[in-house]
């Protein structure tokens, strides 16, 4: 344990500490969502799932509190189930990208309704969910291929973003595309790059910088939108970064590094806010870290009760879940508080999501 750190914490801490839209607040207590005040943008990725990468990216995306939806070819899908599925159970939203990655406005109609209806129920027998997003191999299309996509229930999305990570693009081109992305407009990136995989982290602090979210494309106008359980795979999800909930203990500070968030230094240093439940049931994650290889221990309160554990190994960020957590409706406080300090650690913060 580091005391010292705390004083060094809080000088920069202080300059860091933002103020969001968006307010949950209960009781006279402030507490706020994600930023997404400048609205959400679309994270797409083509040519999926591969066994090289599919893993790593989706691995990279949790971690960095990203969504995005995959454009999947219909032969990987049939070769990979289980990634597929790991796309979904990740939170991901699945589109048809045609099952050989064939031009489809250089074949005839027989060919082009193959390749659309065969992915479709390829993705459908693993997901449980037909797909309603196409995306034509190499943004490929006309009246014919358009009519089929419409007979299959199938908006064709294409892209006005383009990455360029297909063509040669660096790992900083394609963040700095990503700079450019206003809300509603859908970016074009390719599963199987390493430069896309290691873009990750710069993306989610890119749009995280500038008010934007990503979100879902929307199956009526092609543009994306906020996350929507009805139409996604999973529920809507409450984002709350820990800066901006209210800190207690003797040493708890705000800090810059790994990331913008809250530090825990002492045993019961905690972070708390007011959240109102319409439910009893959700699922609780927590992006953070420990200094050092030590375990770090972070306990998840509501309404002053513990309901689980945190449990953070290294100084790689990770988000680690806690399901079905049962706890009382209406406004409850819920609070992570440090318990099991031995002195040789410290519990690094970024933000806890709920649905």
């Amino acid at each position: 344990m580091f005391r010292s750190k705390a004083i060094q914490w809080a000088a920069i801490g202080s300059l860091v500490v933002s103020l969001f839209m968006g307010s949950l607040a209960a009781g006279g207590e402030k507490v706020f969502a994600a930023d997404c005040t400048a609205g959400y943008v679309a994270l797409t990725y083509d040519d999926g799932p591969n066994p090289s990468n599919t893993t790593n990216l989706l691995n990279a995306l949790q971690q960095n509190g990203l969504r995005a939806t995959f454009f999947n070819v219909g032969q990987n899908a049939q070769n990979n189930p289980s990634l597929v599925l790991a796309q979904k159970n990740a939170g991901m939203w699945i589109g048809n990208h045609s099952w050989s990655h064939a031009n489809l406005t250089q074949v005839g109609t027989s060919q082009i309704t193959s390749e659309i209806t065969n992915t479709q129920q390829t993705l459908q027998s693993i997901t449980g969910t037909a797909p309603k997003l196409f995306r034509p191999p190499y943004g490929a299309t006309n009246a014919t291929l358009k009519s089929i996509e419409a007979q299959n229930g199938l908006t064709e999305i294409l892209w006005n973003v383009d990455s360029q990570d297909w063509n040669g693009a660096g790992t900083a081109q394609i963040v700095a595309a990503v700079g450019t992305m206003k809300n509603g407009d859908v970016i074009l990136m390719h599963d199987q790059y390493q430069t896309t995989l290691q873009a990750v982290p710069q993306i989610a602090q890119n749009l995280k910088n500038r008010g934007l979210c990503s979100g879902m494309i929307s199956p009526s106008t092609g543009r994306a939108v906020a996350p929507d359980g009805g139409n996604g795979p999973g529920p809507a999800v409450t984002k709350v970064e820990a800066e901006n909930m209210t800190k207690a203990g003797q040493y708890t500070s705000n800090i810059s590094s790994p990331f913008t968030g809250v530090a825990l230094y002492a045993n019961n240093d905690s972070v708390k806010y007011t959240q109102n439940f319409t439910s009893g049931t959700h699922n609780f994650s927590l992006r953070g870290a420990s200094n050092n290889a030590n375990m770090a221990r972070v306990d998840l309160k509501i309404g002053g009760v513990t309901k689980g554990t945190f449990y953070y190994g290294g100084s790689s960020p990770a988000v680690y879940t806690i399901s079905n957590v049962s706890h009382g409706t209406g406004n409850q406080v819920i609070e992570l508080v440090v318990t099991a300090d031995d002195g040789t650690w410290d519990a690094y913060l970024d933000y806890l999501e709920i649905n």
